[in-house]
C-alpha cells in the first residue's frame, strides 16, 4: 500500500464524509443527467432508422456515424459535466478514479448510484420518444455479441480492453504533470478514444465500454440476455486494471 501511495503521489484514499456538502449535491445531479443525455442522444444514434435511412449496402457509413455520435456527443457531455463533477458519467471511471485515489468512497457510490439512474431514465424517455414499442424489426443500439462469432470470454476481454484503453486516456489526461493543459483538451482525447473504440468494437460486441451503456437500453427494451453480465462487469475489470498499468508504466 506504501509503495502504490507513493505511486500516485501523495493522494490518499478517503471515506469521504467532508465531501457531504451542497456540492456534492450539484455533482451527482450533473452524473445523473450526464448519463441521462449520454444514453437519449448517443444510444439514440443507434437505432433502426438510421441504417433504413441508409440502406444495408452502408452498413460500415452506419458504424462511423454511431462512432462519431459516441465520441462527439460523450466529450460533449464531459465537457459539460466537467466542473461540477469531473465528467464521470460511467462507472467503471468512477471506480478507477476511486482506486487512483482521486475520488471518495461516498462520492464514487453515489456517482454510480445517479448514473445508473440517469441511464435508466434516458432509456426510458428514449424507448418512449421513438416509439420503440412500435417497431417490428429489431431494436438497434442494445450491446450483444455473435455467439458464432465469439465466446462469452473474448467479448468480455474486449469490453474490458476497450474501457482499459478510454481509462488510461482520462488518467493521462488529468495527470499532475499536464495540469496547464487547455480545459478541452481532456474532453477531446477522451471523446477521440471512444471514437476509435467505438470503430474497433461495433462489429463484435456493438461497444459498450461503459456498465450504464451496456445495460439499461437491454432491460428498457426487454432484450437482456445471459450476455448482459459481460457488458456489466467487462468494462469494471478493464477500468480497474488500467489504473496499476498506468501508474507503473506511464505515470
Amino acid at each position: 500500500k506504501q509503495w502504490y501511495q507513493r505511486r500516485v503521489r501523495g493522494r490518499r484514499w478517503s471515506l469521504g464524509l467532508e465531501d457531504l456538502d451542497r456540492h456534492l449535491i450539484k455533482a451527482v445531479l450533473a452524473e445523473f443527467l450526464g448519463t441521462f443525455l449520454l444514453i437519449l442522444f448517443c444510444v439514440g444514434s443507434a437505432n433502426s432508422r438510421v441504417l433504413a435511412a441508409l440502406g444495408s449496402e452502408f452498413a460500415p457509413l452506419y458504424y462511423l456515424v454511431i462512432s462519431l455520435a459516441f465520441g462527439l456527443g460523450i466529450g460533449t457531455i464531459v465537457h459539460i459535466c466537467s466542473t461540477a463533477s469531473g465528467g464521470n458519467v460511467n462507472p467503471a471511471v468512477s471506480i478507477a478514479l476511486l482506486l487512483d485515489a482521486r475520488i471518495s468512497v461516498i462520492r464514487a457510490l453515489l456517482y454510480i448510484i445517479f448514473q445508473f439512474a440517469g441511464g435508466f431514465a434516458g432509456a426510458g424517455v428514449l424507448y418512449g420518444l421513438g416509439n420503440h414499442q412500435n417497431i417490428t424489426v429489431d431494436i438497434a443500439g442494445a450491446n450483444s455479441y455473435d455467439p458464432d462469432m465469439l465466446n462469452g470470454a473474448q467479448a468480455f476481454f474486449l469490453e474490458a480492453f476497450g474501457t482499459m484503453f478510454l481509462v488510461l486516456t482520462i488518467l493521462a489526461s488529468i495527470q499532475e504533470k499536464r495540469k496547464d493543459t487547455k480545459s478541452y483538451m481532456t474532453p477531446l482525447a477522451i471523446g477521440i478514444s471512444i471514437l476509435i473504440m467505438h470503430i474497433f468494437l461495433i462489429p463484435y460486441t456493438n461497444c459498450a465500454i461503459n456498465p450504464v451503456r451496456g445495460t439499461v437500453w437491454n432491460i428498457i427494451t426487454g432484450i437482456a440476455t445471459d450476455q448482459f453480465w459481460v457488458f456489466l462487469f467487462g468494462p469494471i475489470v478493464g477500468g480497474i486494471v488500467a489504473v496499476p498499468m498506468f501508474n507503473i508504466i506511464f505515470a
